[in-house]
């Protein structure tokens, strides 16, 4: 999946292709010590620029069932009509080309507690094509088929090739 793909037209892309494989990330999980010092106060945070540019909702998955729980905004830009799922029918949506890196990550993360992120473009049955940036961390695998998984879905507002703009603010 692609974080920032290239929009000109000189390269058609192919400068975002190359980077394809350096932006499915996972790292040991230590949410004890942000990244910058201060960084989790309330008041270095943005929700309303956030919320300008993109729709983002948390989700939860059990490694003791293997289900997932979406919010309502994920589950209906996701093609599902349950806002439960598998790991599968979750990722059924997206971009082919990514669902191997996505399967391989998640399954990494759900053998040791880590911290993840990537990113692809749900293909709707219409052809719209939504970008997606996934972040979240898993915990609690100490014991034989428990733990779970956290995170946050943000779908950008901007519209795609072949598709139009499919998160709107209301």
């Amino acid at each position: 999946m692609i974080l920032f793909s290239c929009v000109c037209r000189a390269c058609g892309g192919g400068a975002a292709l190359e980077l394809r494989n350096l932006l499915f990330k996972i790292a040991k999980a230590n949410a004890a010590a942000p990244l910058v010092p201060g960084s989790l106060d309330i008041n270095n945070q943005n929700h309303d620029m956030l919320a300008q540019f993109s729709v983002s909702e948390s989700w939860i998955g059990d490694f003791s069932t293997g289900i997932i729980r979406l919010g309502e905004w994920s589950a209906m830009l996701h093609g599902l009509a349950v806002q439960e799922c598998g790991l599968l029918s979750l990722m059924r949506c997206y971009d082919i080309k990514d669902r191997g890196h996505i399967l391989e990550l998640f399954e990494q993360a759900a053998t040791l507690s880590s911290s993840f992120c990537f990113s692809t473009t749900i293909v709707m049955p219409n052809g719209f094509r939504q970008p997606l940036f996934c972040m979240g961390e898993s915990n609690g695998l100490e014991e034989k088929y428990s733990g779970s998984m956290i995170g946050v879905f943000v779908f950008p507002r901007f519209k795609l090739d072949g598709g139009s703009q499919t998160a709107r603010r209301q």
